[in-house]
This record gives C-alpha cells, structure tokens and sequence, in this order.
C-alpha cells in the first residue's frame, strides 16, 4: 500500500510548497504549487496535494492524489485526480493531469469536457478553444460546440463563434434551450458592441458588455500600459468618481429611453449614500428597495457589500430576477471576485476599493502615512458631498485612451437595442480582455 509518510518530492518548487505544509500553511502550499507552473513531475505535484487535502479535510482529493502518485503513469488515475481537483476548486492543478489523459484517450469526449471545464475555470478559454477545435472524436453539438462557441467569445475570437453557433442544431433536450438563447444573445450584443467600437483585446467597455450585459461608465486612467486596461488595482474612491458614475448612468438611461420612476434604496450604508446622491441627479424620488418593482433604478455602491448585510442574500436572489423597466447599477464593481449578481450599469471595475467616507490612507502629520477617521456624518449631507463633487475626468497618467463623454454616448446609444433583454448571472470569466493584479 502506498504511503507518503518517507517521501517528499525532489523539485525545489515543490519542496517549497511541501514546507509550508510542515508549518500547517495549506493556503501557502496551494500558492507555491501555482507558482510552480505546469511543467513539475505529475507525481510530485499529486505527492503535496495529496497531504494537503488530508490536512483540509478533502478525503476524495487526497485519495486520488494518493492514487496518481502511486502510479503517476496510469490515465485512470490520472482522470480522477483532475477530476476532484475541478470539483474542489483548484482546477489549475488539474489542467495537466487531464491534457495527459487526453493524450492517453484522444477520442473520450468526458475527458475532453472535464479538460474544458478546468481551462473556463482558470480564464484560459483559448486553450478550450484549441482542445476543442483538435478533438479526434468529432464535436456533439450539445454541449460540445456549444462550448466551443462560448469559449471562443470569451476568447474574444468572434469569427469562430459566429460559424460554430450558425452550425448549432436545435437542442433535442429542452434543457439546452436556455443555454441557447443566452448565447444568442451575447452574439446580438457583440454585434451591437462593434458598431460602438473596435471590439478588440483593449475594449474593455466593449467586452464587458458582450459577456454580461453591463454598460461599464467609466475607465481607469491609470496604468492602462501596464496592463490594467481600464480596471482599477487599489481604489481610493471620491465623490468626483460616484457623480460622474452617476452622470454616465443618466446618459445611458437618456440614450436607451429608459424612463424611471424612482430610485430604490438598498439597506446597507454604503449603498442608501449612493442611492441619495442618484435620486438627485436623476431627479427621482427615493424610496427603500421593495422586490418586483418597475421602472425603477436600484443603486448599490458595491453588491459584494451589500451580500453582507444581514438582508443582502435575500436581496440578491431577488436581484437576480429581471423586472421590467428595473435597472440595476453597481458603482464600484470588483472584477476578481464578481458579486453573485451582475449589474446592468457599473460605474467602475476595481480590485480593492475603499469608499470615500470609510477610513482612507492620507498623509500625517510626522510625513508618513496613517489612515483617516470614517465620515459618520448622516447619509444625506455625504450624498450632497457627492451631488456638489467636480464631475471632471481624471487625467491620470496620460497613457491609456481618451474616454470622452460623446464616446460613451454614442456607446449607449448603439447598444440600447441589446440592453436589459440578458440574465444577470454571476461573471464567472472576465472575458477577452486581461488586467493585472494583485496576487
């Protein structure tokens, strides 16, 4: 019987992740095993995830990986090491195992879509779309190019997902038909979205609404040649960025003629600010969020803020639905952990945000830096804060492009066909465009 209780992997990557675990730091150990890349022994990879796992508690993972490093050559092992890695949520380490299965069974259509599966969890939908395209065993149309045809928007390549969708049967099971229509839908809004602008890997606003429906306001004016493309690293928000938000989502309802009757107010602090301030430049009254209301903008300053609060799940759930003549606007959207629901309307993307009346860093009076006190002051003065804030673009470092308010009008007017007709689904993926980020 095989035992790990001698062995320790001979790769210095790997002996780095093995460390961690001697001092119990299974996070550590998963980071160091990333960092290691793809090009490490199967074995020895299976050797550390296996003690990781017992150490977590994942008795399938560790078994399988207790299998694989056993016999690191056997593609049933092999398989269903991948396997449980997808199911546990670490599919970066399951990516290798399962390619050398497919190299083992070039044919088996399960190996192949649990190979997919593990490439759209890392954000890697061009590799899909090569697996995919090479596959020996002929494609299925559901789900196979189906998949391809996902895959391939998301990689931002639309000429490949236009022909596979154009060879799409009708879906003999009825379950499919959903699935059907939303990539229909995504297609409209790509065609829409290029006629608003080149629909390239730099077109953040662009993209961003091919994938999910959601008219981005504005762009980060910082490190776009750095690759941050428009997304934001670490935020300190203003007032300045919430009003022009603001002044961006009373374009697009403008260009889309959308006529709300109000402004809905959601129950976390950080959203009733914002949704004050939306209430008066969109001269709207406000009233408290009730669900299944029409014609109605719902503001939320962060919908991962608000699944916080104690009414937030619920909230969201019911967010998930699409009323009509509802909108929903997010101001400060974080795109490397989507909340469970898309927004119609973000104002920006950020990684890390702090709002402007939290605790932000500023400079002491010893030169170095400290972090402010919170402004406590009651919601509606914070909300004038915003109404009377300077609405002027940052000029940023000059590198990235302009971003002009007739640009982003002419955007909402092209798309205003497409706009509020999608789901608003969790953004698993953040698409064809790539930014940098904090590890």
């Amino acid at each position: 019987m095989f035992s790990r209780r001698n062995r320790r992997p001979k790769s210095p990557e790997l002996l780095k992740a093995w460390e961690c675990l001697d001092s119990g730091d299974v996070p550590g150990a998963l980071r160091q095993l990333r960092a290691a890349g793809e090009e490490q022994p199967l074995g020895e990879v299976a050797l550390v995830v296996a003690r990781a796992a017992a150490a977590a508690g994942f008795d399938d993972l560790a078994r399988t990986a207790g299998a694989l490093a056993a016999g690191p050559g056997q593609p049933r092992a092999l398989f269903d090491f991948g396997y449980a890695c997808v199911e546990r949520g670490v599919s970066y380490l399951a990516i290798p195992p399962l390619r050398e299965t497919l190299r083992h069974s070039p044919g088996s259509r399960v190996v192949l879509r649990e190979l997919v599966s593990a490439y759209e969890d890392e954000g890697r939908h061009r590799e899909a779309v090569t697996e995919l395209t090479r596959f020996d065993g002929g494609l299925e149309d559901w789900p196979d190019r189906y998949l391809l045809v996902f895959n391939a928007i998301m990689a931002g390549d639309l000429a490949v997902a236009r022909r596979e969708h154009a060879l799409l049967s009708d879906p003999e099971d009825d379950r499919w038909q959903p699935t059907r229509d939303r990539q229909s839908r995504m297609l409209a809004r790509a065609a829409d979205a290029e006629r608003a602008g080149a629909l390239d890997p730099a077109d953040l606003r662009g993209w961003q609404y091919v994938i999910g429906g959601t008219v981005l306001g504005t762009l980060s004016p910082y490190g776009f040649e750095a690759g941050m493309t428009g997304r934001y690293a670490w935020l300190q928000d203003g007032p300045q960025l919430c009003l022009r938000g603001l002044l961006r989502l009373r374009t697009l309802l403008a260009a889309a003629e959308v006529r709300p009757r109000s402004v809905s107010l959601l129950p976390d602090r950080d959203s009733r600010i914002l949704g004050l301030a939306a209430a008066e430049v969109l001269d709207l009254p406000a009233e408290p969020f009730a669900p299944g209301r029409e014609d109605t903008v719902v503001v939320a300053y962060d919908l991962n803020g608000l699944a916080a609060h104690e009414d937030g799940p619920e909230i969201t759930g019911q967010l998930l639905e699409r009323i009509p003549g509802q909108v929903l606007h997010e101001h400060a959207s974080c795109w490397t952990d989507a909340p469970a629901v898309t927004a119609d309307s973000v104002g920006l993307l950020h990684q890390s945000a702090v709002a402007p009346w939290d605790r932000q860093l500023r400079q002491g009076g010893d030169g170095g830096v400290e972090q402010g006190p919170s402004d406590d002051r009651p919601e509606a003065e914070i909300a004038a804060r915003i109404t009377g804030a300077d609405p002027a673009a940052d000029d940023g470092d000059g590198e990235g492009p302009a971003d002009p308010d007739e640009a982003f009008a002419a955007f909402a007017s092209a798309v205003r066909g497409t706009w509020l007709n999608g789901e608003r689904t969790r953004l698993a993926s953040v698409g064809p465009v790539p930014s940098s980020r904090f590890a």
